[in-house]
């Protein structure tokens, strides 16, 4: 038998993970001096050290293995382990691939542009919530503001709880600078189920407004007359990146303008690689 040492240098692993192998109970010494407390090693016990080091190469968790050492194991079960390592493993890349696309595109644009800019693009999953909306075509721009106030303003006179900032939903598939579809959207509490009148033809209705797999968002600090500059940005990025829009524009009012900190809006497109 061998010292702990000597089992190290003639299986080239640190005492230190053979110390933790034997105290998780993966590998235990052949033999402990109850004198000394000294560990002693068997060639024997080589084959099965060295299994732990396959299955951990291969990416197994130290339970995974366990599991595999200490029960019967068919192969039809280790192949099923593996393949799900492998799915895990190539989602790993490319999520990995896509980041280093990212630092690419970051580089490019700072040398491009010689300035860091103040406002990132960032991926976010955005969840699913109840609101309550009205859609309409309005003549211009201008007309959103005055929409989301009589939105607003009748929700919270019907008692309704308004849970998050306001925003609009673009539902044209271009740009329109006139004759626009827009969707009023006021998140509430989940307990608001009816709809609200805001004229004799005109009403907000309770619904749950789908979440979003993938939005890219950024953030627009400023008068709303500016957001065309942040727009850009975020088209500059998608170009990039290789995402293009996959759905209705989101602008979330976070903070309105005229008070003591400056207008705040997020804006978040769904996107879809392509």
């Amino acid at each position: 038998m061998f010292k702990i040492g000597d089992f190290s240098r003639i299986c080239r692993v640190p005492v230190s993970m053979l110390r933790y192998y034997a105290d998780i109970g993966l590998l235990l010494p052949d033999h402990i001096d109850r004198e000394t407390s000294y560990r002693y090693y068997s060639l024997q016990q080589l084959p099965r050290l060295n299994r732990i080091l396959a299955l951990r190469d291969l990416g197994l968790s130290l339970e995974e293995i366990r599991h595999v050492l200490t029960n019967p194991v068919s192969p039809e079960e280790l192949r099923g382990m593996l393949r799900l390592k492998q799915a895990q493993l190539q989602q790993q890349i490319e999520e990995e691939s896509a980041r280093l696309q990212r630092v690419a595109a970051k580089l490019k644009q700072i040398e491009q542009e010689d300035i860091m800019s103040q406002a990132d693009v960032v991926i976010k999953t955005i969840e699913s919530q109840r609101v309550m909306s009205i859609r309409e075509v309005i003549p211009t721009p201008q007309h959103i503001g005055t929409l989301l106030g009589e939105a607003c303003q009748t929700i919270m006179h019907a008692g309704v709880a308004i849970t998050g900032a306001p925003f609009t939903l673009y539902h044209d598939g271009e740009f329109k600078p006139e004759n626009m579809d827009v969707e009023i959207v006021v998140p509430v509490s989940a307990d608001a189920n009816r709809s609200l009148s805001l004229s004799s033809e005109r009403s907000l209705q309770a619904h749950d407004l789908p979440g979003l797999a993938q939005a890219a968002c950024i953030i627009h600090v400023g008068e709303y007359d500016q957001l065309d500059q942040t727009y850009a940005q975020m088209g500059r990025w998608m170009e990039a990146n290789a995402y293009r829009a996959a759905g209705p524009v989101r602008e979330i009012y976070l903070s309105p303008p005229g008070t003591d900190q400056p207008a705040m809006t997020e804006i978040q497109f769904p996107v879809e690689k392509g």
